[in-house]
C-alpha cells in the first residue's frame, strides 16, 4: 500500500508548498494541504479473502487429493487423525496467508471494503484534520482544507465559514472535483498545486489579503501515514 510519506518526491513536496505560499500572497485564505496514507482500518477485507483462501484450499485438497478407503490387503496410507491434522493445519495457514494478503494489498482491500464505507472513513477523517489541524480557528474564518487519502483514491475539500459565505458551497465543491480529476489523470504534484492556485485566484478578489494579515498556519503540506 502507498504511502503518504513516499507518495510525492521532497522536490515535488516543494512544489505543493510552493504554491500554497504563492497563494496566500493573493488572499486572506489559509490553505491546508494535507496527504494521507489511509483514512480508515478496513479489517473485513482480511476476514474475506482469509476465508475464500481457505474454501479454495479446503476444494484443492477435496479434488487433487481424494482419500482412498483402502483396498483388500493394503495397510498403508496416514492413520485418519494424522490426516484430520495436517488438513486442517494447511486450512488455518490458508487463511493466516489471506487474512495478511487482505491487510497489504491495496486492490484487494478496496475489492472487499464496501465503498460508501470508505466515503464515510475519508469525510470523518477530514472533518477531524479539519478540526485538530486548526483551519477552523482562524481568526477571519478563512481557512480551507485540501485532504487526499491514497489507498480509498478519495479527496474532501472543507472550507470555513466566510470562504462559504463570499465563494458558495458550489466552488469548495468544485475545488474537489477539478482535484479528484487531476489525480485520476495521474499526475498528483499538478493537481494539488493547480487547485492551490485555483483558491488564490477565486479568493483573491472576494478574500483579498490585508497588509496585516497574518499566517496563522504553516505553509506546509501535511503528510499522515
Amino acid at each position: 500500500m502507498q504511502s503518504a510519506f513516499n507518495y510525492l518526491t521532497e522536490a515535488q513536496q516543494q512544489q505543493v508548498e510552493q504554491a500554497v505560499v504563492e497563494a496566500e500572497k493573493r488572499t486572506s485564505c489559509e490553505i491546508v494541504p494535507v496527504l494521507a496514507t489511509a483514512s480508515g482500518r478496513y479489517d473485513r477485507p482480511e476476514d474475506i479473502v482469509g476465508l475464500w483462501l481457505t474454501v479454495v484450499t479446503a476444494l484443492c485438497l477435496w479434488f487433487f487429493f481424494p482419500r482412498n478407503s483402502g483396498q483388500p490387503g493394503d495397510w498403508g496410507g496416514l492413520p485418519v487423525a494424522v490426516e484430520l491434522i495436517f488438513v486442517a493445519l494447511l486450512l488455518i495457514i490458508a487463511f493466516i496467508m489471506g487474512a495478511i494478503a487482505g491487510s497489504r494489498i491495496g486492490w484487494l482491500r478496496r475489492l472487499f471494503t464496501p465503498r460508501q464505507q470508505m466515503q464515510d472513513e475519508v469525510a470523518a477523517r477530514a472533518r477531524e484534520i479539519f478540526f485538530d489541524k486548526r483551519v477552523h480557528h482562524t481568526e477571519g474564518g478563512t481557512g480551507i482544507l485540501i485532504y487526499i487519502s491514497l489507498f480509498e483514491h478519495m479527496a474532501v475539500a472543507l472550507a470555513d465559514q466566510a470562504i462559504i459565505d463570499k465563494l458558495g458551497q458550489s466552488f469548495v465543491d468544485q475545488i474537489c472535483q477539478q482535484l479528484t480529476n487531476g489525480l485520476h489523470a495521474g499526475d498528483a504534484t499538478t493537481a494539488i498545486c493547480n487547485v492551490i492556485k485555483e483558491i488564490g485566484d477565486q479568493a483573491a478578489t472576494p478574500l483579498p489579503r490585508a497588509d496585516d494579515d497574518q499566517n496563522e498556519l504553516n505553509d506546509l503540506l501535511v503528510l499522515i501515514d
